[in-house]
């Protein structure tokens, strides 16, 4: 179990509420942003570093517009680490 990870999304509500959203469904950055009510900057930058951590990929590969994101199996892997170890429910 990776605790720097768990706790690089459990020390970030939006990194975590991202994260679960995407668990759910498909969602482009837009409509994350009117989703979550959160600026559509802050989204931009978070779906970057879940990228990069490799916790989130992107579906429409080098598209400019419309992207669609989705949650890896990792990302899947840590959301059921988290609901185990922290009793969080994150469905």
């Amino acid at each position: 179990m990776d605790w720097d990870l768990i706790s690089f999304i459990t020390g970030s509500k939006i990194r975590f509420r991202l994260l679960t959203t995407l668990n759910k469904e498909k969602r482009t950055p837009t409509e994350l942003s009117k989703f979550l009510k959160i600026h559509i900057s802050a989204v931009s930058r978070t779906l970057i570093e879940l990228t990069n951590k490799e916790l989130v990929k992107c579906l429409t590969g080098k598209r400019t517009k419309f992207k669609y994101y989705s949650i890896t199996k990792k990302g899947k892997e840590l959301l059921r680490n988290i609901n185990d170890e922290t009793k969080t429910d994150i469905t």
